[in-house]
């Protein structure tokens, strides 16, 4: 590749970055590659370098990724990258201006939560083999996940003593050690009821287990195996969308939202300490009835 006249003060540049932040070689290509295409652009479209260029500069060369559509997560990462190059050039003395120094960040939308449709629960719930005690567990196991919304890890080290069978409710202690109540629902209650009188008997023997989901050695299951667990019985529903170990827990919120519920009971039910982390599944609720609208309405 042909050297640019502004190559060596980016190379100059992303040594000092690697330096001073240890920053991983894959990181410190993505800045050179962001600074080159800069340089490149301003050398043919405004007829100076790097340290020749000023904000109105940048700022053309920024609209000109939002024209071509470039995501803002990236745009971020770019204006980051040449934030970073400026302020080390006015330390070096290269320039005596910052021009990056008074244009805003794109705002970056939180990415809304992927979940599972109402029928899509139901052929999940549905996929485990029921004869079989694991297949049993595994059932209950995902029937108590989405009629309570509790975490994966808080599922799989949940306790027989934190389950009231004649209150219907479950006993979490969530992070930052915040205790919560949470109802488990009928369906739920009369899963958990039969998986105690047999299949846990039938997968333990006479091993003891303290937690409540135990695994054939006798002992509870860990987070990922929870998930191999989740992924397989999807594939055997015919599940085919992008799953994350959290996908039930938001199915919860996002189908009680949908049905009406208050946010601040979701908020509680989840357990969150603020309630702007639960209100994204009102924009996901928004979602749903956009898509809706253009489904279904003759003019949407």
């Amino acid at each position: 590749m042909t050297e640019q006249p502004d190559d060596p003060i980016i190379e100059t540049f992303a040594d000092a970055l690697w330096l001073e932040r240890g920053l991983s070689r894959n990181t410190l290509a993505a800045y050179r590659s962001d600074l080159r295409a800069a340089a490149d652009w301003l050398r043919r479209e405004k007829g100076r370098g790097l340290l020749e260029a000023g904000r109105q500069d940048l700022l053309d060369y920024l609209g000109l990724q939002f024209q071509k559509k470039r995501k803002p997560s990236s745009s971020a990462r770019l204006l980051s990258c040449l934030r970073q190059f400026y302020r080390h050039a006015l330390r070096e003395g290269w320039t005596k201006a910052d021009p990056s120094a008074r244009i805003d960040s794109p705002k970056l939308g939180r990415p809304l939560p992927k979940s599972l449709t109402e029928p899509e629960v139901e052929a999940l719930l549905a996929a485990p083999d029921t004869d079989d005690p694991e297949g049993f567990r595994d059932r209950v196991m995902l029937e108590v996940l989405y009629a309570t919304g509790l975490r994966v890890s808080e599922l799989v080290t949940l306790r027989p003593d934190q389950v009231s069978l004649t209150q219907g409710l479950v006993r979490i202690t969530g992070k930052g050690g915040k205790e919560r109540l949470v109802p488990l629902g009928d369906e739920a209650l009369d899963w958990l009821e039969r998986f105690n009188r047999g299949p846990r008997r039938n997968i333990l023997g006479e091993r003891p287990c303290s937690e409540l989901f135990p695994t054939r050695r006798g002992s509870g299951m860990t987070r990922q195996a929870f998930w191999h667990l989740v992924k397989k019985h999807a594939r055997r529903a015919g599940i085919t969308k992008h799953l994350s170990p959290h996908t039930l827990r938001h199915a919860f919120a996002t189908h009680l939202v949908n049905h009406g519920a208050d946010l601040r009971v979701v908020q509680m039910l989840l357990g969150h300490s603020d309630l702007s982390t639960t209100q994204i599944y009102t924009h996901v609720a928004r979602e749903r009835l956009k898509n809706l609208h253009e489904k279904h309405h003759p003019r949407g």
